[in-house]
């Protein structure tokens, strides 16, 4: 079955060129032959051309092979990706090295072997599929990431205090220093640690989202450490972990107060020892990541409980920055406002839609216990409500601190659940780790219940 491939020949002896096209013809659905190198800028430039076969001596007499090697760097000129097989009469191995070393695929001898000369024209044309496929998929991925970026962009505000913070993202951004942003849910961590990303010297490679709370106490060093294909029952293949996935870019350890102190110490080994092994593999992998880590505790007075370890801050928080709860902020809310606006009116088919004064001044009055995702959420629901153009208050109903959002009478069993998670959430500020065991559940049993019921944290 013929390539699925466009080949191009070039070669100044007629008779070899019919001879080429007899045989290849038959093995690669389209072939082209040219004896006038000159032609061959005008065949490249239409494109298309998976591999070409270019002889190096275009004169007669001339055994220099350095004709070919000048075309080889104009295809190369005009087509950067191109794959280039040589042919030559004159088996001279140091002409070969050099246009191997100048940007050839491989080097062809006349007179031929056909089972050898196939066997290397098919392995260029493979080479030149996985070439045009990896920079394909590095084209998307770019795309993936802009689009990443774009979701995830930052709006700073105007407020003093979001501008300070601006200055410090700024300045620490193009370091190496690890991280540690503080701040109540909602407040905008991740958005600050993708912007530092962007900001960084590391900024065209992975930026990796590790929620700590949700990941399994059993599955941690897998998850993170990566392991080998027999380490576990169900280890049926080798697999990175998170920090050599973002290998070169930056590693983002969300919720990182709510890790057991026994796994802390795993962290705070990789981290000293700058290499982290495999989970069933006593080989050492370079630990090459820029670290910024976010938690909603305070870990000052964790280390003072022993329920975190001092030498892992010490080594998480070269900087530290704080980020304020909306409330402290409230100056940033109607620039906040009107950017969901447009974005939610753009999304549910409501372009133009507004917010009149009487709502904004709602808005402001409001503590926002749940901060920036809660205002969020908020215009969201307004823009869907919203039947006029306009939001008024009345699109905005905020549940007072404390209040029950289940009636007691409900026994139903969703609704009881739902009120308990809620009720555990509250006494415990928000606390994932202790509401988790205020419930007797797993914190990852936790996460999904939250999806589950929708419930804002």
């Amino acid at each position: 079955m013929a390539i699925e491939g466009k080949l191009l020949i070039v070669d100044d002896d007629k008779d070899v060129l019919e001879s080429l096209m007899m045989f290849l013809k038959h093995e690669f659905s389209t072939v082209l032959t040219t004896s006038n190198p000159n032609r061959i800028t005008g065949l490249i430039t239409k494109g298309n051309i998976d591999v070409v076969l270019l002889d190096m001596n275009f004169r007669a007499g001339v055994q220099t092979g350095n004709e070919g090697i000048f075309w080889m760097n104009e295809i190369k000129r005009i087509d950067p990706n191109a794959v280039i097989v040589l042919i030559t009469a004159y088996g001279d191995i140091e002409l070969a090295v050099r246009a191997i070393k100048e940007g050839a695929f491989d080097f062809v001898i006349k007179p031929w072997e056909n089972d050898k000369l196939l066997s290397t024209l098919t392995a260029a044309f493979h080479f030149s599929k996985t070439r045009t496929e990896l920079r394909d998929l590095k084209e998307k991925q770019k795309q993936f990431f802009e689009d990443i970026d774009r979701r995830y962009n930052i709006l700073w505000g105007i407020s003093r205090k979001m501008h300070s913070i601006l200055e410090m993202v700024k300045k620490v951004a193009p370091t190496d220093a690890n991280i540690l942003l503080l701040g109540e849910n909602g407040t905008g961590k991740e958005l600050v640690a993708r912007e530092i990303h962007r900001m960084s010297l590391q900024s065209h490679d992975p930026f990796v989202h590790v929620d700590l709370g949700a990941v399994s106490e059993n599955l941690f060093e897998s998850e993170l450490f990566g392991h080998v294909k027999g380490a576990f029952t169900d280890a049926r293949e080798d697999r990175a972990g998170r920090f050599e996935i973002a290998k070169g870019g930056t590693l983002f350890l969300d919720e990182i107060g709510n890790l057991p102190v026994y796994l802390q110490s795993k962290l705070l080994s990789a981290f000293q020892n700058r290499e982290i092994i495999r989970l069933g593999s006593n080989e050492p992998r370079e630990l090459d990541v820029r670290l910024i880590s976010a938690t909603n505790r305070d870990l000052t007075h964790m280390v003072s409980k022993n329920l975190f370890r001092q030498d892992l801050l010490y080594r998480i928080e070269t900087i530290r920055i704080e980020i304020p709860p909306l409330r402290d902020r409230k100056e940033d809310i109607p620039q906040l406002t009107n950017h969901f606006l447009q974005m939610y009116g753009t999304k549910y088919g409501k372009p133009g839609i507004r917010i009149n004064e009487p709502a904004l001044h709602k808005l402001n009055r409001h503590s926002w216990p749940g901060n920036v995702r809660e205002l969020k959420h908020a215009i969201e629901k307004a823009v869907i409500l919203c039947d006029t153009g306009t939001i008024t208050p009345d699109e905005f109903i905020f549940a007072p601190v404390g209040h029950r959002l289940i009636p007691k009478q409900s026994l139903k069993i969703n609704d009881l659940e739902k009120e308990a998670i809620q009720e555990a959430l509250r006494k415990t500020k928000m606390n994932l780790s202790e509401a988790a065991r205020e419930l007797g559940i797993s914190r990852p049993t936790l996460y999904k219940k939250i999806n589950k019921y929708d419930i804002q944290i």
